[in-house]
């Protein structure tokens, strides 16, 4: 279907809102085509191309939504799906407990199409099957492994939203990432790794020095190997080296998830009615951005139709605000966060996170590393679990002891637990460089809609008093 017409439907679709009597009314089409290879033990255990086309509608009627859509892109389909928004709105209202209108903005009418060197979609299978190839020789080259994994993915398409405020808005997602990993069953002993990570860009991504597939996969070979002579980390509460990627699961998941404001407003998080306390030591900074100078997902807009700026929830250890849709913003008197997000058109949008991270130190990497003097370095984390009460744990996959000054042997899988409201009192400095990642695999999950892509980073932070648990 041409885009013009896929314009008109989302026109048609608000006018019929309107109609039937509903104060607002929006209408997003996501056009999405996701690939997948698992290219396991240099075989393909599992390829997969899918396309996630449609139409999502949205009404408010007195502040209360109702949302339907339709894969079907008819005129008919259409207005069906928004007859049961408009219909869901009207008939939840009088038991909606809490009500969330919003104040209307000026219209906004933007196109944005992002330039690549090298668009996925322009490049065949064989093509990134070759760079898995090219990976996997890499980790082979390292160790002697019982199993190898490579893994690609993308996701590329169209998005856009109409509303009856008059905003018209068009932009392409994109994303492609490569992990690569190994594992190795030697004398008794059991090591694997796996790293690497994606990119809102094209495949001249992995044309960089320190993301072609040939180093993703020297580094998982590496650090399998690294596992095979690991010690047993120290137990009890110690000074630990997070790095970016570490620290910015903690702070995505911990902190970032307390910030949520359909958390806030229903009393639910630790951190409601708490804006200007101090949470934090004074080398605690934490950003939510949606499109960042550090990299990560390149996210311009939200599924509201907002542009998504830099919010401030921490300065300085000092609670700032919480991130929002535009009821919730209304609700607390806040400005718009722009973080109103759902991870397809089959899905309403609720308040969720774009690139969350520490703000940057001013210490070099080798300051810090001596600031610890004793301790652990957190480098990679393969799962945990986490509460509403900030409560933590992950398993660090990746780590090393450090020992007066400098980081000497590797150790073992070990769990790194605390509440973030006490770790963040423990911050003692972070260093000056900053890197948020981001990916095709894994993702954010809440509310029924998992693995939506986000970002997450920071420096490498300096924490005290995080209780490791020793090996597993």
């Amino acid at each position: 279907m041409e885009n013009g017409n896929i314009q008109d439907l989302l026109h048609k679709a608000v006018e019929k809102g309107e109609n039937l009597g509903v104060n607002f009314i929006e209408a997003r089409y996501d056009n999405l085509n996701l690939t997948t290879i698992n290219y396991t033990n240099e075989i393909i255990k599992q390829s997969s191309s899918l396309s996630r086309k449609g139409i999502g509608i949205m009404a408010y009627y007195q502040g209360t939504p109702g949302y339907s859509y339709t894969p079907e892109l008819t005129l008919e389909g259409v207005k069906e799906a928004t007859i049961r928004a408009a219909k869901l709105a009207k008939s939840t209202d009088s038991r909606n407990k809490i009500k969330l209108d919003f104040d209307s903005i000026p219209a906004i009418k933007e196109k944005i199409e992002v330039k690549v060197k090298k668009h996925p979609k322009d490049f065949e299978f064989a093509d990134k099957l070759d760079m898995l190839k090219r990976g996997v020789t890499a980790v082979k080259e390292q160790l002697e492994v019982t199993t190898t994994i490579g893994l690609y993915g993308e996701i590329y398409g169209e998005k856009y939203l109409v509303n009856s405020e008059g905003t018209e808005l068009y932009w392409v997602p994109l994303m492609v990432d490569i992990r690569m990993g190994g594992v190795v069953i030697s004398e008794g002993k059991q090591s694997q790794a796996f790293t690497g990570w994606g990119a809102s860009t094209g495949l001249e991504f992995f044309e960089e020095k320190e993301t072609t597939p040939e180093i993703t996969g020297t580094n998982a070979g590496t650090y399998c190997k690294e596992q095979l002579e690991a010690v047993a980390a120290p137990s009890g509460k110690t000074k630990t080296l997070v790095s970016p990627q570490m620290g910015g699961v903690v702070v995505h998941e911990s902190f970032g998830h307390l910030s949520e404001a359909d958390f806030v407003v229903t009393g639910q998080s630790p951190i409601a009615d708490r804006v200007g306390e101090e949470l934090g030591s004074e080398h605690v900074t934490i950003i939510d951005e949606g499109v960042s100078p550090y990299g990560g997902l390149y996210l311009p807009y939200d599924d509201q139709g907002i542009k998504t700026g830099r919010t401030v929830l921490l300065e300085k250890g000092i609670l700032k605000g919480y991130l929002h849709n535009r009821g919730t913003a209304k609700k607390m008197n806040s400005e718009l966060t722009g973080n109103s997000r759902a991870i397809n058109f089959m899905f309403n949008p609720i308040v969720r996170m774009k690139n969350t991270y520490f703000e940057k130190g001013d210490l070099t990497f080798e300051e810090a590393v001596e600031h610890v003097n004793t301790g652990v370095y957190a480098v990679d984390m393969s799962g945990g679990q986490v509460g509403l009460d900030g409560n933590f744990m992950f398993n660090c996959s990746r780590g090393y002891l450090i020992e007066n000054g400098e980081i000497t042997k590797p150790i073992k899988n070990t769990a790194l637990s605390g509440n973030i409201l006490d770790l963040l009192k423990y911050v003692e400095g972070g260093t000056k460089e900053v890197t948020i990642k981001t990916g095709y695999f894994g993702g954010c999950g809440k509310g029924g809609q998992s693995g939506l892509p986000v970002g997450f980073g920071g420096p490498d932070m300096i924490m005290d008093q995080v209780l490791v648990g020793g090996a597993q």
